[in-house]
């Protein structure tokens, strides 16, 4: 399946659900709950407006926003149906990713996690993510989500024929 960019008309609705399915397994084990408890079918049209949202499948499968930083490329909402898990789905959003980033001219990828979701820390880290900090939500005296970086490797040069 190849990644495409969401553009108007999608079923907003549709990928909300693939979200909250693909997070489900956070309930009860992250605090703060998820922020994707707060998203709207109307917030996600806007990331797509504002960002980029880009889609794996028809009905989708999988799913990953875009917002360019000015020092790197945010990634947000990965999301995969937990049933298409496993298959390289979200390897092929990473790497949407980072074409977006060299086109973009942005040096590096950059993601948070939360501090319980160890499997998710492996996950990024075997993709060559390093963590670079650990922040706290409002009213927490602790850290409860970790921020991980990729720089990216310069292009290669143009073949010289």
């Amino acid at each position: 399946m190849i990644p495409r960019r969401a553009s108007d008309g999608e079923d907003w609705a549709a990928i909300l659900g693939l979200i909250l399915r693909a997070f489900a397994h956070m309930e009860g084990r992250i605090d703060p709950p998820s922020s994707a408890h707060r998203l709207t079918p109307e917030a996600i049209a806007g990331q797509a407006r504002e960002g980029e949202v880009w889609l794996v499948g028809d009905p989708v499968a999988a799913c990953l926003f875009l917002t360019p930083k000015p020092h790197a490329l945010y990634l947000g909402k990965l999301a995969v149906e937990p049933s298409m898990q496993r298959r390289g789905l979200g390897r092929s959003l990473m790497a949407v990713a980072e074409e977006r980033a060299r086109a973009l001219g942005l040096p590096a990828l950059e993601l948070e996690t939360r501090i319980e979701l160890v499997g998710n820390h492996a996950t990024f880290r075997a993709m060559g993510f390093v963590q670079v900090a650990a922040t706290a939500h409002p009213g927490f005296d602790r850290p409860t989500s970790l921020t991980f970086r990729r720089v990216l490797a310069p292009a290669p040069a143009p073949a010289r024929g």
